[in-house]
């Protein structure tokens, strides 16, 4: 029987460096491991429509850093709450832009594939969506959704499929979703950092 330890549990952790980092890049400065990140970034680019101060853009960027977006696009409100970021918008290239047209005429024009995620009459579901490595996937807000100007821009507009009662989940939750489908299918399984295993998801 194979046997599991923990290492970040509380008596087997170090805590001298507080950030939520993996082991390699403990005691790093910000640049260098935004640099370092910068030589395995994915093709893909993120979009998140804030319209309404959402705690979930900080989520989103945190997922952006764990599959390795190569940048992040925030339009409409410039702030957010980073609380949820846990400071990996530190690590990543995070821009704004006031509409999300502006943003997405440019990627188009350089032949990427615009991907919206909403749960809208005519999306297609994401199991069995063929992802293009070229993709820019656009997330608006639970409660409205994805903006017009997203919509007739979209090349494709995916649902993800629930299995309970909820009418939606939230930006924070599908936008990881989403980056891990789009991982599983064009990049597959990360190379470790540090030649031990890859990393993977926590309470924290």
């Amino acid at each position: 029987m194979t046997r599991f330890t923990n290492p970040n549990w509380p008596e087997q952790a170090a805590f001298e460096d507080p950030r939520n980092l993996i082991d390699h890049f403990k005691y790093w400065e910000h640049d260098a491991i935004r640099a370092a990140l910068d030589t395995r970034r994915g093709p893909f680019v993120v979009v998140l429509e804030n319209f309404a101060h959402d705690f979930n853009i900080s989520t989103a960027i945190r997922n952006a850093n764990a599959f390795l977006a190569r940048e992040v696009w925030i339009t409409g409100r410039r702030r957010y709450d980073r609380r949820g970021a846990q400071g990996t918008h530190r690590y990543e290239h995070v821009h704004h832009a006031p509409t999300t047209a502006e943003v997405l005429d440019p990627l188009r024009e350089r032949g990427m594939r615009i991907v919206a995620v909403d749960n809208i009459p005519g999306a297609t579901s994401l199991i069995g969506h063929t992802w293009q490595a070229d993709t820019v996937m656009v997330f608006g807000q639970e409660q409205i959704g994805v903006s017009p100007e997203a919509l007739e821009r979209a090349d494709d507009v995916v649902y993800i499929p629930q299995y309970g009662s909820t009418r939606s989940i939230n930006v924070g939750t599908a936008s990881g979703i989403a980056m891990f489908s789009y991982c599983a299918s064009v990049r597959g399984d990360p190379e470790p950092w540090d030649g031990g295993v890859g990393t993977g998801s926590d309470a924290g």
